[in-house]
C-alpha cells in the first residue's frame, strides 16, 4: 500500500543520501537512534504544547528512520542494526500517543490508551505473523524489510506518522483522530489473524 508507493518513490533519494553519510563514516545505528533522540524532543515538545516544533520533529525523526537502511545498505547491514531499528521504531510508535496524553490527561488519556492499546496488538500480530514466516522459510524478498517478514495493512508506517502530524495540525481534534485510527490498528491486527489463520493452517493440510 502506501509503505511501498512511497519506499520506491523516496529510495533512490534516501540511497543517495545514505551513500554519502556512509562516505563521511555516520554509522547506521548512529542515524537510528538520532532519529529516536528526535523522536524523543518531539514528544516533550508535544507536553509542552509547542505542537508545531512536534510537528518539525517528527519530520526530522522519520527522515532519519529511514536514512538508516540506506546507510545500512551502503556499508554492513548487520542483525544488530535491523534488531535496534525495528526496537526504536516500537518505542517512536508508543511515545507519540503517550507525550499527548501527559500533555492533556483529562481529555486525551482514554483515547490515547486505546489507541497505545491498538497499537500494541497490530504491533504483536505483525511481529508473531514475521516469525512464523521466517520459521517456515516462507518470507518472499517484497516482505522482507527489516529483520521480520511483515505484511501490509491498512495501519501501515506512513499512515501511523501522518496520524501523528495530523495530531500536532490538530492537537484538539487528539480523542477523535486517535479513536478513528485505534479502530484501523484493531481492524489490521484482525485481518492479519485470518490471514495467519488461513496461511498457516493451508501449509498444515498440505
Amino acid at each position: 500500500m502506501l509503505d511501498g508507493h512511497f519506499r520506491r518513490r523516496l529510495a533512490p533519494r534516501l540511497d543517495h543520501a545514505g551513500q554519502a553519510l556512509a562516505r563521511r563514516g555516520v554509522g547506521a545505528n548512529t542515524v537510528a537512534v538520532t532519529g529516536f533522540v528526535l523522536g524523543l524532543a518531539a514528544a516533550l515538545a508535544i507536553v509542552l504544547d509547542a505542537f508545531a516544533w512536534g510537528f518539525v520533529l517528527i519530520g526530522a525523526s522519520r527522515i532519519c528512520d529511514g536514512l538508516d537502511g540506506a546507510v545500512a545498505r551502503a556499508t554492513d547491514r548487520t542483525d544488530f542494526g535491523d534488531f535496534l531499528d525495528t526496537v526504536l521504531d516500537f518505542a517512536f510508535y508508543g511515545l507519540i500517543p503517550f507525550a499527548f496524553v501527559l500533555a492533556d490527561p483529562y481529555e486525551n488519556g482514554a483515547a490515547g490508551g486505546l489507541l497505545l492499546l491498538s497499537l500494541y496488538i497490530n504491533g504483536a500480530s505483525c511481529l508473531a505473523f514475521g516469525v512464523m514466516v521466517e520459521r517456515g522459510g516462507l518470507a518472499t524478498d517484497a516482505q522482507r524489510v527489516k529483520l521480520l517478514s511483515v505484511t501490509t495493512g491498512l495501519a501501515e508506517a506512513t499512515k501511523t506518522i501522518a496520524v501523528f502530524l495530523a495530531f500536532c495540525l490538530l492537537p484538539h481534534w487528539f480523542s477523535e483522530i486517535a479513536i478513528g485510527f485505534s479502530l484501523v490498528c484493531f481492524y489490521t491486527a484482525l485481518s492479519r489473524v485470518m490471514l495467519a489463520r488461513a496461511r498457516f493452517r493451508a501449509e498444515t493440510q498440505a
